[in-house]
């Protein structure tokens, strides 16, 4: 694995970053862009997950990071409950929501398997 300098460096970072561009890029126009409250929830679940992830590893311990690593992960689920939300209002498009939804998954995939990778490099 490539040493991690920096939050930018982590992939999990850079796919939530890329998640939250295409929420915001799906809140800017539409129906969606005119429920205030549910795409405001959308576009902070969206952001949180960006955020938990540079916040714990800012604080420079392991386990403090994982804890931040699990609310990023619950963060990622909160974003596909919020995308059903907008499908079942019939806000957005059917596939705009298998896009986003694929992509908070893909996201919180690959913050498990980072939990699991410092998890794993804590006990050798």
């Amino acid at each position: 694995m490539v040493a991690i300098t920096k939050f930018e460096d982590i992939e999990a970072w850079q796919l939530a970053r890329g998640l939250a561009g295409q929420v915001y890029g799906i809140t800017r126009n539409g129906e969606l862009a005119r429920d205030f409250g549910l795409r405001d929830q959308l576009q902070r679940s969206a952001v949180s997950i960006m955020a938990n992830i540079a916040e714990g590893f800012g604080r420079r311990g392991r386990q403090e990071f994982i804890q931040f690593l699990r609310i990023a992960r619950g963060s990622c689920s909160e974003v596909e409950s919020h995308l059903y939300v907008a499908l079942d209002a019939k806000l957005i498009a059917q596939a705009d929501f298998e896009r986003l939804k694929n992509a908070a998954e893909a996201t919180g995939r690959k913050i498990s398997g980072f939990i699991s990778y410092l998890r794993k490099a804590e006990q050798n």
